[in-house]
């Protein structure tokens, strides 16, 4: 990444959040000789708020990835929002440097601008479309219904479906983002360069001061 992200307040943020959970565990460790009780829901805290972090900073990488091929993160975070609530699949590909058409397979031409009714009815379930992936490049959606190359890769402790592989497996072969929802339990993710991450599609426009405007490439 280069300096079109300003990650001073973001990483002040997660210093915050990092100091709190360093004293929750000081705590625990202190009191570990004493308490009888069951210290499993101590466990568990610390384990979300981590979680919580992590959501947070890919939240805002995501943005940062976005801002130089892209005007659309915020139109696109809402439509992750809604897709993410229904809990209707979605698979999108953003184009980065690299061409990414090498490796999509079939496709159906759509040629509109990006709209959030245009799509939640691409991944509407039972819509033709919704089963591939939709091709985004700068604010067009150029295209649905891909098939994309799948990943071999597992991940430890986490499950990858079909979409899943694919959002991973697009990115291994170019500099394409892939943004992933999953109908199972909504929770977004993305992949870039072969690596899979959950965030929160709200916080891409919780901190619009976070992100420089001027337009450059982040590698």
């Amino acid at each position: 990444m280069d300096n079109n992200c300003d990650f001073s307040p973001l990483k002040e943020k997660i210093k915050e959040s990092l100091a709190g959970i360093s004293v929750q565990i000081n705590g625990i460790a202190q009191a570990i000789h004493v308490d009888q009780g069951c210290l499993l829901k101590e466990f568990s805290e610390i384990r979300e708020r981590f979680t919580h972090i992590e959501s947070v900073a890919a939240s805002f990488y995501l943005r940062c990835y976005l801002a130089p091929y892209t005007d659309l993160y915020v139109e696109l975070a809402k439509s992750i929002e809604h897709l993410s609530v229904r809990r209707h699949g979605a698979l999108i590909v953003v184009r980065r440097n690299e061409d990414p058409h090498p490796w999509l397979q079939h496709g159906v031409p759509v040629g509109a601008s990006f709209t959030d009714s245009l799509m939640e009815s691409i991944f509407y379930p039972g819509s033709p479309l919704h089963d591939g992936a939709v091709l985004i490049v700068g604010d067009q959606i150029v295209s649905a219904a891909h098939v994309l190359p799948l990943t071999n890769r597992s991940i430890e402790g986490r499950k990858l479906g079909t979409r899943h592989r694919a959002a991973i497996g697009i990115t291994e072969q170019c500099d394409a983002l892939s943004i992933v929802v999953s109908e199972e339990t909504g929770r977004p993710s993305f992949a870039v360069n072969g690596e899979l991450y959950s965030f929160r599609a709200e916080a891409l426009h919780d901190q619009p001061s976070l992100i420089v405007e001027e337009r450059g490439l982040i590698q």
